[in-house]
């Protein structure tokens, strides 16, 4: 595990002030590279549309199927898709973290071949995978492989941030995106702790 320095990020989106706003109101934040990929992208299949807390479990539930240990493609291949319904996993993200592991396998894609592609590379080799699409890469790119300019545009804790600090066009999805990424422009390369002060601000609000 390897923790990045934040302070040239702070520094450089400190010159919006707006972004200088949230900076100065929420925790400062560290970017972090963790290993095996594989196990962060199933992770970050089954976290989907779902609370922090109730992701948090599901996932310690899941861990629990190979004795607490994270498990290799194999053993996910090996586990029936009922058994990965128990803990609490839809039928289609159980089959999508099944898709994931014969991905890794037919690919022999380890962490060493994904890290050497750029954000977008890895965005078109991975949502190869049925059941993967970019959201979940970018999560991915963000907090596992610690990569520090990833805009997550479709996000909708990034949408309805934005919209409130920048008033940005809320009634044209399309417009919106366009207003968004114009806005992101001034936070490059640091476009991930842009996103993460957006998202504990508007924790921070609720």
């Amino acid at each position: 595990m390897h923790i990045k320095n934040s302070f040239a990020a702070k520094e450089h989106l400190a010159k919006d002030e707006k972004m200088k706003i949230l900076i100065d109101t929420v925790e400062p934040y560290q970017l972090v590279e963790r290993d095996n990929i594989f196990i962060r992208l199933c992770s970050s299949i089954m976290s989907q549309q779902l609370s922090i807390k109730v992701a948090d479990v599901i996932f310690k539930r899941f861990l629990n199927l190979y004795n607490g240990s994270e498990p290799q493609p194999y053993q996910i291949l090996e586990t029936p898709i009922e058994t990965l319904r128990g803990i609490g996993l839809s039928y289609a993200k159980a089959n999508y973290v099944h898709n994931v592991a014969a991905f890794m396998i037919e690919k022999n894609a380890d962490d060493a071949l994904i890290r050497n592609r750029t954000n977008e590379e890895i965005i078109e080799f991975l949502t190869q995978i049925k059941g993967v699409g970019r959201w979940s890469v970018e999560m991915l790119l963000m907090f596992t492989l610690g990569r520090e300019d990833v805009f997550a545009l479709d996000d909708l804790g990034i949408q309805q941030t934005m919209i409130k600090l920048y008033n940005l066009n809320a009634t044209d999805k399309k417009i919106l995106k366009k207003e968004m990424q114009q806005v992101a422009e001034n936070w490059k390369p640091y476009r991930t702790y842009a996103c993460f002060y957006l998202w504990k601000f508007k924790d921070n609000k609720q």
